[in-house]
């Protein structure tokens, strides 16, 4: 449930909520915490509604310093930690800004007062997308002096790449060089961030609530309230609370000699309370592949019945190893803790500093089972093997489909991942699962992940979709909505695979569509047709260049969904070369015309 659906459905309408946003974004931090105490003494009292704050009448609230709680994300975690800190915030009588890096002003960063960022890494130490325009501000000459700023960071990774973390090490440095001193430590957190984050949170919270109580020891027993009363709400079905939605298709949707797998899965969302937008994706908690578990038993010597704590409950450790940890990727955690186990000094080696690259590239070339295998332990028990295991983290798809074409129901495309290591197949987790494991008629727990930052445009400009493979998927849930809805707008798409005959996703769809006038125009590209030379989605997008950007120029928005190492990035740099060409520009004022796109939310990707 969003914040605005909360206030809406609770103490204020949906036309009140509209005008509280409107006003909350213009407003600096410092006028947000005045009108924050202004409406805190109308709730105790202690104002005339229409009163100026500030007359006689009025005692004095509580003047701390501006917060203002800043998140950078990619997938929504960071997102999700900043509304709770800021909702913890408040319950402590602090009044939060809460603001994402993509549409943040920086020109108010010089009137900031105390500072919390929250911020993901993406793949090879790169900030999220949507928030490089503020990392360039900030690293770059035009970022103020922050000495009357306090600050302190909350920072999100995953251990096994080697730049862990390194988004939130960045701003954590570049605040410090601009003067600003911390109010507490950075915190690097992994993908079990829960228990670190939630300590981080506490202790800079009290921090500030113990500043905020020094420097008003005169309010007269006078407090903010510490939350707006609500409606008593539904259960909610989210992250930690997935729903059990049923598998109600789930087909092949390539042909029988193509060289890849894709299927079409459909899923069952009645009765859950579950809504999405076109470009959200969904969250599977999937389990692991049983054989792979009974591979990783086997090679330990444990029994599958052996009893194991985690979090709170006592399960089997088959049962553990099956749904609550990762079993396949190996991460530094699990090396250092199997190098302690196993006395091996080539794991011992591994976890020296200066070894990381060295480090990270054993852990890719190998899965527990085989450091397992490699490194015996005799005598091991189940709570040693457990410790090192990182947490199993749910899988996320683009959804392929609207609920204003398919009510109640969530489409996905998958492609399921597989490859050999050592001589053995491996697999993907959620990925096989769907293609191999699950059932029409069976369930799956899924939760909705919100990517406003991958959303159609609210106005009806037009839009150009850029997709290979999957990335295709959340394309079908556009025009499904532009159709179900009679949205105007035209639409361009550009879709990428190996071959004509056997790889073209939904074929039949899009063309009804083109028929249909829902899309505008369509070019395909297939690199591995027999006979024809390799072509790629950048290729056709140089071939259309001309009136790519003169979409460009009449206000389109343009997608890119795919892969981040090879097509995204292509993409990326031939959409810049497409602006020098045709707008005669050079190759800096072509990059600039591109993070424009991005700032404005034109560009928008979802990549992986």
């Amino acid at each position: 449930m969003t914040a605005m659906q909360t206030f809406a459905e609770g103490a204020l309408t949906l036309e009140q909520w509209q005008h509280v946003e409107a006003l909350a974004g213009t407003l600096t931090p410092a006028q947000a915490r005045w009108i924050s105490g202004y409406f805190a003494g109308l709730d105790a009292g202690l104002l005339r509604a229409g009163a100026p704050a500030g007359t006689a009448a009025a005692p004095a609230v509580p003047q701390g310093r501006t917060l203002t709680i800043l998140y950078g994300t990619e997938t929504g975690n960071s997102r999700d930690l900043a509304r709770a800190l800021a909702a913890a915030a408040s319950e402590r009588g602090l009044s939060p800004q809460l603001a994402d890096m993509a549409d943040y002003k920086t020109r108010l960063l010089k009137d900031e007062q105390d500072l919390l960022v929250v911020v993901s890494t993406y793949g090879e130490g790169d900030p999220p997308q949507p928030a490089v325009g503020f990392f360039e501000f900030l690293e770059g000459k035009r970022a103020p002096k922050l000495d009357k700023v306090r600050f302190s960071v909350l920072s999100l990774g995953d251990s096994t790449y080697e730049k862990y973390c390194e988004a939130g090490k960045r701003i954590d440095r570049r605040l410090e060089e601009l003067g600003a001193s911390r109010i507490g430590d950075r915190v690097d957190c992994d993908i079990d961030y829960e228990e670190p984050a939630a300590a981080w949170s506490g202790i800079v919270i009290d921090r500030l609530a113990a500043d905020l109580a020094a420097a008003a020891p005169s309010a007269s027993g006078f407090a903010i309230p510490s939350a707006i009363p609500t409606a008593a709400a539904a259960p909610v079905h989210d992250k930690k609370n997935p729903f059990p939605a049923t598998v109600i298709e789930n087909i092949s949707i390539v042909g029988r000699h193509s060289t890849k797998e894709t299927r079409h899965v459909e899923l069952d969302l009645a009765g859950s309370g579950l809504v999405y937008e076109p470009g959200d994706a969904l969250g599977i908690a999937a389990s692991n592949d049983p054989a792979v578990v009974a591979q990783l038993l086997e090679a330990t010597g444990l029994s599958a019945e052996a009893p194991v704590p985690v979090r709170g409950e006592t399960l089997t450790l088959a049962e553990a190893l099956g749904s609550r940890f990762e079993v396949a990727i190996a991460s530094p955690r699990f090396l250092d803790q199997w190098a302690t186990l196993s006395g091996a000094r080539e794991l011992a080696e591994l976890r020296a500093e200066d070894r990381t690259a060295d480090r990270l590239l054993f852990l890719r070339g190998h899965h527990v089972v085989d450091i397992v295998r490699r490194y015996p332990v005799p005598g091991l028990n189940a709570e040693a093997l457990v410790a090192g295991l990182r947490p199993l983290q749910p899988r996320l798809y683009s959804i392929a489909s609207s609920l204003a074409a398919a009510p109640d129901e969530a489409h996905l495309t998958v492609a399921p991942v597989r490859y050999a290591l050592h001589g053995e197949p491996r697999a993907g987790v959620a990925s096989t699962q769907l293609a191999d494991r699950i059932e029409i008629g069976d369930t799956l727990p899924v939760y909705i992940q919100h990517n406003p930052h991958f959303a159609l445009p609210k106005n009806g400009a037009p839009i150009v979709m850029i997709g290979a493979g999957t990335g295709v998927a959340p394309y079908r849930g556009f025009l499904q909505e532009r159709e179900a809805t009679g949205a105007g707008g035209r639409s361009w798409l550009f879709f990428g695979e190996r071959n004509f005959r056997s790889d073209f996703l939904y074929q039949t769809e899009w063309q009804g569509w083109l028929k249909e006038g829902v899309l505008s125009r369509m070019d395909v590209a297939f690199s591995r047709d027999r006979g024809q030379p390799k072509t790629y989605v950048q290729h056709r997008m140089l071939e259309q260049a001309k009136d790519l950007y003169a979409w460009l120029e009449e206000g389109a928005h343009l997608y890119v969904c795919g892969d981040e190492k090879s097509m995204a990035r292509d993409v990326h740099e031939t959409l810049i070369r497409i602006v020098a060409e045709q707008g005669r520009v050079d190759r800096d004022t072509a990059e600039a015309y591109v993070r424009n796109l991005a700032s404005d939310h034109r560009y928008q990707r979802d990549v992986y």
